[in-house]
């Protein structure tokens, strides 16, 4: 490995701390066996075999993933458990039969009658290999999408996929409302909602008839601050690999958790306006803007020192 120093890679680059990245991992991981609950890391952050076998544990293991070409990466990387957490549409379910006949258990959500009645329509005119497994999202915060858990579409949808032949593996959720929390005890009060609703949903289910062994929920800050986890089976998180500015601005890590940064060169000077111009744009910083709704407005990201 040729070893370089910061002034002789090419701008703008991409930094890694592993040391920091590693004991973020490490944290997660801890909580996570102190709650003696599953792990299935979200990998969408990372998009790297190299941190996804870290945030494993060192093998491949269950993986969350957003796209599934992410879905053919890790696949190709020996992870064979993926849940694809986003609402899955007909014309995905050809790419879907294609990643079951490699072999990969691949899971995937909906939250819509509709959704259950078009997938089991799609998965009957596939040639796919045994019983497509869906989750059904849960609504538990009312931040983005899923249903609620005492509404009667839960078991509407679970009914149309279950006489559609799709196997109801259970409920998922996100609590990205969670990102709008302030302080420990808020964190705290979120992922207790998060859990006991999630979990409720899937009581809901069982009383119905429908196994529906997976209840999986899944936020970094309620993950890290989650002080009971009764009845959930497994936690979805991906932030927490890197951590951000936005974890850093709701008392989630410090800023010195976060292990990635940007390296650009100072290419001009507009002395007059007070501006420092770099050869790295919004796509290299990156266009997450989400400390904009907190107390503190970090731009697109902090100058660090060397």
């Amino acid at each position: 490995m040729t070893t370089r120093t910061l002034l002789e890679l090419e701008t703008p680059a991409l930094l890694l701390e592993q040391g920091r990245m590693k004991s973020n991992i490490a944290r997660m991981r801890n909580q996570l066996a102190r709650l003696r609950v599953g792990f299935r890391p979200h990998v969408k952050t990372a998009k790297c075999i190299d941190a996804a076998l870290a945030m494993s544990g060192g093998a491949p293991g269950p993986i969350t993933v957003s796209t599934l070409r992410e879905a053919d990466y890790f696949a190709g990387h020996g992870f064979t458990d993926i849940l694809y957490a986003v609402g899955i549409t007909p014309n995905k379910m050809e790419h879907v039969a294609a990643l079951l006949k490699r072999g990969v258990r691949l899971t995937v959500i909906l939250d819509s009658a509709e959704a259950a009645q078009a997938l089991a329509q799609s998965a009957a005119r596939l040639p796919i290999p045994g019983p497509i497994q869906a989750l059904i999202e849960i609504d538990c915060d009312g931040h983005r999408a899923g249903i609620l858990p005492e509404s009667a579409d839960l078991l509407a949808v679970a009914q149309t996929l279950a006489a559609g032949g799709v196997v109801v593996a259970g409920v998922m959720t996100h609590a990205g409302a969670s990102y709008e929390c302030r302080g420990d005890s808020e964190l705290q009060a979120m992922a207790e909602q998060e859990r006991s609703r999630t979990v409720r949903a899937a009581e809901r289910l069982r009383h119905a008839g429908h196994a529906a062994p997976v209840v999986s929920v899944g936020s970094t800050p309620t993950a890290l601050f989650a002080q009971d986890l009764a009845g959930v089976t497994e936690v979805r998180a991906g932030v927490f690999v890197f951590f951000d500015l936005v974890m850093a601005g709701l008392g989630v890590c410090r800023v010195d958790d976060i292990a990635v940064s940007v390296l650009t060169t100072v290419i001009g000077h507009q002395r007059d306006k007070g501006w420092t111009i770099v050869d790295a744009g919004w796509m290299a910083m990156s266009r997450d803007r989400g400390t904009a709704a907190q107390p503190i407005d970090q731009g697109f990201g902090l100058v660090c020192d060397a």
